[in-house]
């Protein structure tokens, strides 16, 4: 490019960095950052965002932080992605203290008042076994001015789920869709896969039917979950409805 005077930009370091962070080459990534600074092209808020996201993603954690001090010095503002990356990274390695003490400190701040913010929390306290916080939040949505999303819905109804409450899961399931909500193939599927758990085949074969009566089939995970169960136990597949799987033609 450069025999071309062709220089490239930070778009075009951008795409290099995300690609080398993708394939969890983060000393590449970052190598390139340095090079590009060397080169006059300033990092953008989409670089360091993206080195972040990579950071977490190989699970180099206490780096994440010293790298964020360092967006700071350049006098780059974080954004909403930039404390989102940051709470998923820490609810993704069980570091709950940590994403619930920046939550609180961001709560406050009313640029944060958003549901994809809130559906953040909800869904890494959800995963974290931690569903009593989860619903405090929830159920605090409206005081705040706030509706839950269908992601947010997905995500309390897949909290109780994973904590064998599977009639709250239905119960929520109604709410979603009395409040106007269409339910979805993941909605489905996280409570199917709930029943799975629990092995409760005879309530699930009614999910099951209602599923195929509306058009909707069973994703991959929720497949290998049933293959596992069936291969404990065989007589299952004669206790489901018919239904096709994603993939089948």
């Amino acid at each position: 490019m450069v025999d071309l005077n062709i220089y490239p930009d930070v778009l075009t370091f951008n795409i290099v960095i995300d690609g080398l962070c993708k394939e969890g080459k983060i000393e590449d990534a970052e190598e390139v950052m340095k090079h590009m600074v060397g080169k006059g092209v300033d990092p953008d808020s989409i670089t360091y965002n993206t080195i972040l996201h990579g950071l977490f993603k190989v699970g180099r954690i206490g780096f994440e932080k010293k790298f964020f001090d360092e967006m700071l010095s350049t006098g780059m503002i974080p954004n909403l992605y930039t404390h989102s990356t940051f709470l998923n990274g820490y609810f993704k390695y069980g570091l709950v203290e940590e994403a619930m003490s920046l939550f609180n400190k961001l709560e406050r701040k009313i640029e944060y008042t958003s549901i994809e913010f809130y559906n953040v929390v909800i869904n890494g306290l959800c995963n974290n076994g931690k569903l009593d916080k989860a619903r405090a939040i929830f159920e605090k949505l409206p005081l705040i001015g706030l509706l839950p999303s269908a992601k947010t819905y997905n995500s309390i109804i897949n909290g109780f789920c994973l904590e064998g409450l599977l009639d709250e899961a239905k119960d929520m399931l109604r709410k979603m869709e009395d409040n106007g909500y269409l339910t979805n193939d993941l909605t489905y599927n996280v409570i199917v896969r709930g029943f799975l758990r629990c092995n409760k085949i005879n309530e699930m074969t009614t999910f099951l039917k209602e599923m195929a009566g509306r058009g909707f089939s069973f994703d991959a995970t929720t497949t290998g979950f049933l293959v596992n169960v069936v291969r404990e136990n065989p007589s299952v597949l004669d206790m489901i409805p018919e239904l096709h799987l994603k993939n089948k033609k």
